[in-house]
């Protein structure tokens, strides 16, 4: 059993018969109330994403998993091909599987993929990736005043904000895990 305090991202419970995976969290106290935890939940199975606040206290079970290393492949209309490292068998997960993990997915690409019972139910991109800027405005004198940033498209279509100097062409690197510019690569 698991209580909402030990919740981590990425970890699968149990919740309102279907199985759901914790997407993020956050710990709030007011005064004079118990503890809550407000967590943002993905279904497995169907992929609908809900927020929900627990008490500190409840308990839910959690679900056994089995991690392991793939390579993306390709994506089309059936889904986003991965092959297993190890066994070298290939998979197809769909997007509602992968939620926002799929903006991150460019060819070649090695992620951890979460199984369940056998099957592969999700995928943990890498802390930190590098991608190239496809799209983005160009650079006016001056720019550096603000301090600011401009809106950039990489090559998966994932939009982030980088500093002025940066141009189409550049890589750069992101941190998955907040969606931000770190820096060029």
């Amino acid at each position: 059993m698991i209580t909402p305090n030990e919740f981590k991202s990425g970890v699968l419970i149990k919740y309102k018969d279907g199985i759901y995976q914790v997407l993020s969290y956050s710990r709030s106290r007011t005064a004079q109330r118990r503890a809550r935890v407000v967590a943002k939940l993905r279904n497995i199975k169907s992929g609908v994403q809900i927020e929900e606040s627990f008490e500190s206290e409840a308990k839910f079970e959690e679900v056994e998993m089995e991690r392991k290393r793939a390579q993306f492949l390709y994506h089309d209309d059936v889904g986003y091909h991965f092959m297993d490292t190890s066994s070298y068998e290939q998979f197809a997960l769909s997007e509602a599987q992968l939620g926002d993990s799929a903006l991150y997915l460019s060819d070649g690409l090695e992620i951890d993929v979460s199984y369940m019972e056998g099957a592969p139910v999700s995928v943990e991109p890498p802390m930190f990736i590098v991608l190239e800027i496809v799209e983005t405005e160009p650079n006016f004198r001056g720019d550096t005043a603000t301090g600011g940033g401009k809106p950039a498209k990489l090559t998966t279509g994932l939009v982030v904000s980088v500093p002025f100097f940066v141009k189409t062409g550049d890589k750069v690197k992101i941190d998955t895990r907040t969606n931000t510019y770190v820096e060029r690569a």
